[in-house]
Order: C-alpha cells, then sequence, then structure tokens
C-alpha cells in the first residue's frame, strides 16, 4: 500500500475553536460590533466561514465596512491566532522521514484555509493540498480526495489513509474515496456509516498508528 496519509485541517491538525474565539474577540473589539453582533458571529461562524457570512453580517446590524474588507480582517485574525501543537508538527516530520506523502483534504474557503496552513508551518510538511473552495465541492465528494491525491502527485487506486473528525465527512468521505481512515473522537456519529479502521482520542496517537504500519 502507498504510504500516503490526508489529513483534515480544523479540529485535527489546528485548533480552530479556540482561534475563532480569540479572532472574533478581537474583530469586534477593532471594528466596536454591538454585543449583538458579537453573539451572532459566534454562532454563525462555528461551524465554518465565507464572506457570504460579512455579507449578511452587513445587511442584519447596517455596517459601514465591506463584506471583503470585514472577511480580509478575519482572515488575518485567524492566520494570527490559529495554533498547530509543536507534537503534531514533530509527528508530521516524522512521517515524512518515514516516506509517507502527506495531504491535506479540508472544507472551507481556499484563502483562510491556506492562511492558516501557512501560519502554523504546516504548508512546509505537506505535500498537497485540496480546500474545498478551489473546486467549490466539499467533502465527503470523491473529486475533494482525488484533487488532493493529483496534487501529492499519487492517485487514490494505490491506497492510503484519512484522518480527522468529521465522521460523514473525514471517515465517510474516506471510505468513498477507498482509503482506510482514523477517527477523532468528537461528534455524534451517524447512523448508517461504516466503522472507521481506528479510533483515536488525539491526532497524535493517528501519527503513531501510521508510524507503525511503516515499521
Amino acid at each position: 500500500m502507498t504510504r500516503l496519509a490526508f489529513f483534515d485541517l480544523d479540529n485535527t491538525l489546528v485548533d480552530r475553536r479556540s482561534a475563532l474565539g480569540d479572532a472574533l474577540t478581537a474583530l469586534c473589539r477593532s471594528r466596536e460590533l454591538s454585543p449583538d453582533a458579537d453573539q451572532w458571529l459566534r454562532t454563525e461562524l462555528v461551524d465554518r466561514a465565507t464572506v457570504n457570512d460579512f455579507a449578511r453580517l452587513r445587511g442584519t446590524f447596517g455596517l459601514e465596512a465591506s463584506a471583503a474588507d470585514l472577511w480580509q480582517e478575519y482572515v488575518d485574525l485567524m492566520a494570527a491566532t490559529v495554533t498547530c501543537r509543536p507534537d503534531i508538527l514533530e509527528g508530521l516530520a516524522r512521517l515524512r522521514a518515514a516516506g509517507w506523502t502527506i495531504g491535506v483534504v479540508t472544507n472551507g474557503a481556499s484563502d483562510i484555509q491556506r492562511a492558516k496552513l501557512a501560519a502554523t508551518g504546516l504548508d512546509c510538511l505537506v505535500d498537497g493540498v485540496a480546500v474545498s473552495g478551489d473546486l467549490e465541492i466539499r467533502k465527503p465528494d470523491r473529486r475533494l480526495f482525488e484533487l488532493a491525491a493529483s496534487r501529492c502527485g499519487v492517485s487514490l487506486a494505490d491506497g492510503g489513509w484519512m484522518v480527522g473528525d468529521n465522521a460523514a465527512g473525514d471517515i465517510g468521505g474516506g471510505h468513498q474515496a477507498g482509503l482506510r481512515t482514523i477517527w477523532l473522537r468528537g461528534c455524534l456519529w451517524p447512523d448508517g456509516l461504516l466503522d472507521a479502521h481506528h479510533v483515536v482520542d488525539d491526532v497524535t496517537e493517528a501519527i503513531t498508528i501510521l508510524l507503525t504500519e511503516t515499521e
């Protein structure tokens, strides 16, 4: 089997939840947004964010700033606050040293996801990235995994792994792409979804499993 490992980004490799809270606090302070606008953002952006959310924010609260300007400030703040733990970076470096090809398959807007990768140094540790905003398709769509494989210079036909926290998108999508899967416990498991090959509590445990496969 090809030594190929795809990873989800948000709440798998990076801590989006913590970054989101810090970024929105800074944005609301910078733009002097009302408590209602603050709460609206925290509710609407809990799972995902696009420039369209900031267009709705403008309309709902009568803001003068353009949606594009608000979005860019949000992107910059997320990049400034997002973190990837050193042990995760070290684990990915060990995978590369062991001959693994590493890709990121993530839902989200292209600019913000790539800003996170660059800010954390993850961009230097992966061979290819596929973001749903690149093609306007989202996991579990097999085409996003095919794009990631192509950008990594490999083929899904040769097999590999998908690691992520979203059961339907990451594990269901991984199954559809013909990959073995490792699920990070978190959200509820949907009825009817095939079991993951492994279940872990932290992405470093998944990396250890992959390294064991190498030995």
